[in-house]
């Protein structure tokens, strides 16, 4: 029942009139890489290899065995409605092996990095030979990119400035616990809705939010969600989805707290369907300038270096560049090299 207490469900064997299945091969999603690399913070590893979060305004648990993508709803009904959010989220209809073959192709270090998560399978009959390396990976790690609320994202990602992943997590799960909806209980770990625009928006909620160690950024949350709703809209902003990059980049980034064209390229590409946006933080920056002996001015990122850097893996990754780009984030991630989030911005109090 929505708001009451439940039991968590780890496995489909434990219930399995309660459970459904997608067929998804782990080379095309991988759980345990997507879900806590830095796209959106309200996913936890429940149990070994399952993962529970929200999404839609419901719980769910979710869990990969035998080329299944297995999941089940709490306080809901699972059917063709939560298949198909399901695979919206995930972008189910983007097939990975093509994507990664032609990345692969035009660019070595794409295809050295994406050859170097944890769980890659060896080919049948041995090793690759040492001497030459193939043209692609064995196959896809499995990395690709949510589609997800375009509001929660948005603020999501203000949250995101001078941060780690850790940090935004517990900051996104304070905001939802003091602002959004409770959805339910399972073994007494509470679930809340991500909270709407007028939730974020009231006169008081800047200093509830700094109360709940949000700082310079509490101002920037309720602003945005204060000048959405006076001026864009909850339905402007997912129209967004439908202009050109351009443009959804640059009434992003007139919001408050949403300055930056990195936060900016972030939503357009998690959010507003924008496969080419390539955000470009100061680890993108350094990516660029180092391994791929790109020729920047300064020691910080410009507005030019930033549409630079974003032509030139455009050129190189063509018109998905984003999605190349984070699974380059993802590599270094899983190398124990836990980039910070949104380094472009200048620290405040």
């Amino acid at each position: 029942m929505r708001g009451g207490g439940m039991k968590l469900r780890d496995t489909p064997s434990a219930s399995p009139a309660l459970w459904r299945a997608l067929p998804c091969p782990a080379a095309e999603l991988r759980l345990d890489l997507v879900l806590p690399s830095g796209q959106t913070f309200r996913w936890r590893e429940s149990s070994p290899g399952s993962w529970t979060g929200v999404l839609g305004d419901t719980v769910w648990t979710l869990r990969q065995e035998r080329d299944r993508l297995w999941y089940t709803v709490y306080g809901g009904e699972a059917g063709a409605d939560t298949d198909r959010l399901l695979r919206e989220f995930f972008q189910l209809d983007v097939g990975l092996r093509e994507l990664y073959r032609a990345w692969g192709a035009a660019d070595p270090l794409f295809r050295e990095a994406a050859k170097d998560f944890p769980g890659e399978v060896t080919p049948r009959g041995g090793t690759h030979s040492a001497h030459r390396a193939p043209p692609y990976p064995v196959r896809p790690p499995g990395v690709r990119v949510l589609r997800q609320d375009p509001v929660e994202c948005l603020l999501s990602f203000i949250c995101t400035s001078n941060n780690h992943i850790s940090r935004i997590t517990a900051m996104i799960e304070r905001l939802c616990q003091a602002f959004g909806r409770h959805l339910c209980h399972l073994d007494a770990q509470p679930f809340h809705a991500f909270p709407s625009l007028a939730a974020l928006a009231g006169d008081d909620a800047e200093a509830r939010l700094r109360a709940l160690g949000f700082g310079y950024r509490a101002k920037f949350v309720s602003g945005t969600a204060r000048a959405i709703t006076e001026g864009l809209g909850v339905e402007g902003l997912h129209q967004l989805r439908t202009v050109p990059y351009a443009e959804a980049r640059r009434v992003l980034c007139t919001l408050p707290g949403v300055g930056t064209k990195q936060v900016a390229d972030c939503v357009c590409l998690m959010a507003l369907d924008k496969a080419e946006a390539v955000p470009v933080d100061t680890h993108v920056w350094r990516i660029a300038r180092q391994r791929y002996g790109m020729e920047l001015g300064g020691r910080s990122i410009t507005p030019r270096a930033h549409q630079e850097i974003g032509d030139f893996f455009r050129g190189l990754w063509g018109p998905r560049a984003g999605w190349a780009q984070a699974v380059l984030f993802c590599a270094d991630l899983h190398k124990g090299r836990e980039p910070a989030v949104g380094q472009d911005r200048d620290k405040e109090n």
